[in-house]
């Protein structure tokens, strides 16, 4: 591994084992524990989260080319899969607001529950929207606006599942994520339920962060030096990032059929943390 402290690293082991079984034997414990939302560690305002999910949503249209005033137009009649939405499906809410027949979350983890301030975030989302935006919004919800009844199923179902796959065939066309693709545990897995779930002419749009998210030591890069047994051992199943780095992405997707509109960077790293880390890579990954 890259500059070694052993004592600092056998630690580090030692609690990461621990709560990687946690999370094997417990999945609703460890998210209790842990407190994962799936936005990061941060803390947020309830402002600052109905916002993300703004940024979010108009991110993906962007990337869709399509303008603003031409979303509802975009989304109607169709039906959107999100993997890992996190602890609030502002996401979800926003598409069904601006005219998606139908969301389907799906999640490795139990992270959603109706809390106030989940309730809050979608009320404050609801709060942005006007016109039919707003109606549509409301009308998501087993009691008219009101967040704490939970989501019309038919609109919107979350689905918890182990292996964080939808099981969805040929039923979706637009699946999105945001910073997902580098937590799951099968990437072929992951490729080949969303070729499964488009319909033919469907679209997938996921923006995947690459960095450590807060794994390194002291290189930002350094978290790529552990072997891949130790790797697992610590982290396989609390959805911690698997490593994987662009090439593997583009591969699968090639492999399964996917034609690749757009691959862009949205960050670089160092030239400086690259080379220091080179000779240290673990062998494979």
């Amino acid at each position: 591994m890259y500059q070694n402290n052993y004592i600092h690293d056998t630690l580090r082991v030692m609690r990461a084992v621990i709560g990687n079984l946690l999370a094997l034997s417990s999945p609703h414990l460890y998210i209790k524990l842990t407190g994962q939302t799936g936005r990061g560690a941060q803390r947020e305002s309830a402002q600052q989260i109905a916002e993300y999910f703004r940024l979010c949503f108009d991110e993906y249209f962007k990337i869709l080319g399509v303008r603003t005033d031409k979303i509802e137009h975009y989304l109607a009649g169709k039906r959107v899969l999100e993997y890992g939405p996190g602890d609030t499906p502002g996401v979800g809410l926003l598409m069904l607001a601006h005219g998606a027949e139908s969301v389907t979350c799906v999640d490795r983890f139990p992270m959603y529950t109706n809390l106030p301030r989940t309730v809050e975030v979608m009320e404050l989302i609801m709060s942005g929207l006007d016109g039919n935006s707003r109606w549509r919004a409301e009308n998501a919800f087993v009691r008219r606006g009101d967040p704490g009844s939970g989501f019309v199923r038919e609109r919107l179902r979350y689905k918890i599942r182990p292996s964080g796959l939808s099981g969805l065939h040929g039923s979706v066309d637009l699946i999105i994520s945001r910073s997902v693709l580098e937590h799951v545990n099968d990437l072929q897995a992951t490729f080949v339920d969303m070729k499964s779930a488009l319909r033919d002419d469907g679209i997938a749009i996921h923006k995947v962060d690459l960095r450590s998210h807060g794994l390194h030591r002291q290189n930002p890069l350094d978290f790529l030096t552990w072997s891949p047994s130790m790797w697992r051992l610590m982290h396989c199943n609390k959805g911690y990032v698997n490593r994987w780095r662009l090439n593997t992405y583009r591969d699968i997707a090639a492999e399964k059929g996917f034609n690749v509109l757009l691959i862009q960077p949205t960050a670089i790293a160092e030239r400086q943390d690259v080379e220091a880390i080179r000779p240290a890579l673990a062998s494979t990954m």
